[in-house]
């Protein structure tokens, strides 16, 4: 689960972490209130969306007047933001932060990411902040510092130091730098955070070390441990699939493709998405309807898949272990006749009830393909996608 900017902010201050002082707005008369309750003579007008590349898509600019907070929350307020992050079509923005204005003598980057292949976090620092943290690794792998943290332990204050040394904050701020990094790193394991990034880490006019933005990804699996976590969800941010999905107990992310696929089993869902593109087609999503799914949530998987416009074919692996092949196909059934579906359907059923479940299949009056492998199914619908070529 993603959050929102001036949420992950929220969290970073309950950790003593420095942040600039910031109100978030939801129309414009708020965040001229918001300015005029900070003082200054400065804001920053930013846009709040779960993508980063806010700025260089003209999400975040600078105001130095009340009269320009008003006319530059109007502008971003409502706009279709577009980013690297967000695709083409963009996202429309919801939220403003409005913000003090900050004293930037130098811009730094911290990140924390898991990594799978040592299962322990890795805090990775540069010198090189308010860039694109990529371009960094790729161009000037030198100038990125890591330190892989004992769990057990938890980030040293000497490790922090050398970080902060490192990157380039002033020997008499090396203390509270390292202080804030031990801080970022204690929220990262406290909340089961997946993510970390804070892009830039800013060092002041008088050698303050703040963090100026904050993202945040969290573990969805660790979130019944954090209901404080789960207040930040802002549903506008999420796919509406995905949503509808995650109340019928579905796991679904939507993709790019035209060749939908329904699979029992994050494992086997993701091999069938593999052979599909070994095929030369494009999954349209990832749909796992789990282990143990009743006809109907088989029947609302059916259903939330076939919204997407872009799909040309279903395939449909089920192998039958706990969840039997005649609920999957009585589910799909019931969802392609209470659909009228309209795209060809290719059907791998394997193990309990196979021949019951294809017997139902066959019965249905429907048009529906089976097939007896994994390759002849991914064959089947890549050419049904493509018109039978």
């Amino acid at each position: 689960m993603n959050i929102h900017e001036y949420q992950g902010k929220e969290l970073l201050r309950e950790y003593s972490v420095p942040t600039p002082k910031g109100i978030a707005c939801f129309s414009v008369d708020e965040a001229v209130a918001a300015a005029e309750n900070l003082g200054g003579d400065m804001w920053v007008v930013k846009a709040q969306i779960h993508a980063g590349g806010r700025g260089k898509g003209g999400g975040v600019k600078v105001a130095k007047s009340i009269d320009e907070v008003r006319s530059l929350s109007e502008e971003i307020l409502g706009m279709t933001l577009i980013t690297h992050q967000t695709g083409p079509e963009g996202k429309e923005v919801k939220r403003l932060l409005i913000e003090e204005g900050a004293d930037i003598k130098d811009e730094l980057y911290i990140g924390l990411v898991i990594d799978r292949a040592k299962q322990r976090v890795v805090m990775m620092a540069s010198s090189e902040g308010g860039m694109d943290i990529e371009e960094v690794a790729a161009n000037t792998p030198e100038k990125i510092h890591k330190v892989t943290v004992d769990p057990t332990q938890g980030l040293s204050l000497d490790d922090a130091k050398t970080l902060a040394t490192n990157i380039g904050i002033p020997e008499g701020s090396v203390n509270q730098g390292a202080e804030l990094l031990v801080n970022l790193y204690n929220v990262f394991w406290e909340k089961d955070a997946s993510l970390a990034e804070i892009n830039p880490l800013i060092v002041t006019g008088d050698d303050r070390v703040v963090a100026l933005d904050a993202k945040f990804n969290f573990d969805s699996n660790a979130l019944f441990r954090h209901p404080d976590i789960m207040e930040y969800r802002d549903l506008d941010e999420e796919d509406p699939a995905e949503i509808e999905a995650s109340e019928h107990g579905l796991s679904y992310i939507s993709l790019d493709g035209t060749i939908g696929c329904l699979v029992n089993g994050a494992g086997l869902a993701m091999a069938t998405m593999d052979i599909i593109k070994l095929y030369g087609g494009e999954p349209a999503n990832f749909l796992d309807v789990g282990g143990g799914a009743t006809e109907e949530q088989v029947t609302a998987a059916f259903k939330i898949m076939l919204r997407n416009p872009n799909i040309k074919a279903i395939l449909v692996n089920i192998f039958g272990g706990i969840m039997r092949c005649d609920v999957i196909a009585e589910g799909l059934v019931a969802a392609a006749k209470e659909i009228n579906l309209s795209v060809p359907l290719i059907v791998r059923l394997e193990g309990t009830n196979v021949e019951k479940g294809k017997r139902i299949l066959a019965e249905s009056g429907l048009e529906i393909e089976s097939a007896g492998t994994m390759a002849e199914a991914a064959e089947e619908v890549v050419n049904a996608a493509k018109g039978g070529e």
